[in-house]
């Protein structure tokens, strides 16, 4: 793999059987939102209310462990959600998930339908090798405020994912920031599958094959591999 992941000894601390898989994408063709991402997403929101059986989403086990991950760096997972548990939460509302673009719907899908938290990223913007990490609190993390871009800066002890030039995503993955994220102009991304107990390492592999499926599908002649969970 071109892009190097680490997760530090910190973070490794507070969840010693964390995992995370990597789907490497080279030569995508993103565009907006169509029938096909659209179908994706309605069969994700259908498998989630299958899996979920009138529970609420924070009710699961692979949510109710993120929780608990969250508040151990200090976030309060109420009003802080991992992007799994909200993603959920929204495809079980009357509006429904959102259609961003091709890419983002792809694993959006994927994160919905299996509950885990997935973020993609545009490796044609990341700055050096990305690192999961808890913090000093003096990082800089571009976002959008208000429909202006502003610059933010983690809490100390966050938990965050940065490259050499700042925070690509805060509170681990509630938040990612403008600078990598996927556009219709992307071609080359990384897309984290990121996997606690009780989600075994298999689970998270058929998760990150059934996105290497999604991208294939949607992006003819992509040159996808994945990396196994580590």
């Amino acid at each position: 793999m071109t892009l190097t992941l680490t997760v530090s000894d910190e973070v490794r601390a507070i969840a010693p059987g964390f995992t995370h898989l990597a789907v490497e994408a080279h030569g995508l063709v993103n565009g907006p939102s169509d029938t096909r991402s659209a179908a994706l997403l309605d069969d994700a929101a259908r498998r989630l209310a299958e899996r979920l059986d009138g529970r609420a989403p924070h009710e699961d086990p692979r949510i109710a462990a993120w929780r608990e991950v969250y508040t151990a760096f200090g976030a309060k997972p109420s009003r802080t959600r991992n992007s799994a548990e909200a993603l959920a939460r929204r495809a079980l509302a009357d509006g429904g998930l959102p259609r961003i673009n091709l890419l983002v719907d792809a694993y959006n899908a994927i994160s919905v339908a299996h509950l885990v938290p997935v973020g993609g990223e545009d490796t044609d913007h990341i700055e050096g090798g990305m690192r999961l990490i808890r913090a000093k609190g003096d990082e800089p993390f571009p976002t959008v405020a208000g429909g202006e871009g502003t610059v933010e800066h983690p809490e100390p002890g966050e938990v965050v994912w940065c490259d050499d030039e700042g925070v690509t995503c805060r509170r681990w993955n509630w938040r990612q920031g403008v600078r990598t994220r996927l556009t219709e102009e992307s071609v080359n991304a990384v897309f984290l599958l990121e996997g606690l107990a009780p989600m075994t390492n298999g689970e998270l592999d058929a998760a990150g094959a059934e996105l290497a499926a999604y991208l294939e599908r949607l992006s003819p002649g992509a040159r996808i591999t994945v990396h196994g969970p580590r």
